[in-house]
């Protein structure tokens, strides 16, 4: 019924987003796109996309889910309401939680009062079920 989805927002997911903001934005896409999956920057910027994207809120039953990882991840990025700047800064934040994971074994999660500004999902959705 669905296509083949992930739980989580994967690496493989990242050159989907190349051209939905500014050319800081991709350029780093850009970057981390031609990095292996394993490489911490690769892991920094799929867990700030998790974070942005709300994927341990995801449930493989939702339309959201249906969508796929592509879509959703592409919609996420283009109506944050964060600057470019702010995003930039939240791959720097989550690089620094990778880093700290990897050496100390520490896993650091945010509240919702830090993470990038989004639009309602259901103003994006109610459009996409109107589009067809």
């Amino acid at each position: 019924m669905y296509p083949k989805n992930e739980i989580m927002f994967p690496h493989k997911s990242v050159p989907a987003l190349r051209h939905m903001r500014g050319p800081e934005w991709q350029a780093l896409v850009e970057r981390v796109a031609a990095l292996p999956e394993t490489h911490e920057d690769s892991l920094a910027f799929c867990l700030m996309m998790i974070r942005v994207c709300e994927c341990l809120n995801c449930d493989l039953g939702s339309y959201k889910a249906s969508l796929g990882c592509n879509t959703c991840a592409r919609r996420a990025a283009g109506s944050s309401k964060a600057t470019d700047e702010m995003l930039l800064a939240e791959f720097e934040r989550a690089r620094e939680d990778v880093r700290r994971y990897l050496t100390e074994g520490i896993l650091c999660i945010p509240s919702e009062e830090e993470l990038p500004m989004r639009e309602e999902e259901e103003e994006y959705y109610l459009l996409d079920e109107a589009e067809g």
